[in-house]
């Protein structure tokens, strides 16, 4: 007996996407080995690391903990949707960049993620709240205070402060 499907739609970066999914197949599985959207990532698969982190209908969630069909009818936005135009960097994934922000990368999705939950509702964050949204994300390489640099020089880049 093959186990039973359900249709999704769900609108991903802007475009909308139909799957049949088995009812326990997480969101990051659909994300990444459905729809090929791999700059999610896969890290403790139990909602500890942040990695698999993307904006739920505007919130940062860890996709690792939810089911696909969960989703369904919702907005999700992975960190391929941060870009501003097809392949140009976001103001925040450049300041990562310039900012040394990253290392190994691979916190960087779901440090991307956070701190534009952060950005979106707090255009001019301290540092106490900048770490706080990003305080439930594991970095093993930087330090965290690379990280807290970057989103706050995009933050002045936004502002138009900074180059």
């Amino acid at each position: 007996m093959s186990e039973r499907r359900y249709r999704v739609t769900i609108e991903v970066n802007g475009v909308e996407r139909q799957a049949e999914v088995p009812a326990r197949l997480t969101l990051v599985d659909l994300l990444r080995d459905e729809l090929g959207l791999t700059g999610t990532h896969v890290g403790c698969e139990h909602g500890v690391c942040g990695a698999c982190s993307v904006m739920l209908d505007g919130e940062p969630v860890r996709s690792c903990c939810m089911f696909a069909v969960q989703a369904d009818g919702s907005r999700v936005t992975t960190v391929e949707g941060l870009e501003q135009d097809a392949g140009k960097l976001s103001v925040l994934q450049q300041a990562f960049c310039d900012g040394h922000g990253l290392q190994c990368g691979y916190c960087t999705p779901g440090m991307l993620i956070a701190a534009q939950g952060l950005l979106d509702t707090t255009p001019d964050p301290t540092d106490a709240q900048i770490r706080d949204a990003i305080g439930g994300n594991l970095c093993r390489c930087t330090g965290y205070q690379q990280i807290v640099d970057s989103i706050k020089l995009a933050v002045a880049r936004l502002d138009g402060r900074s180059r």
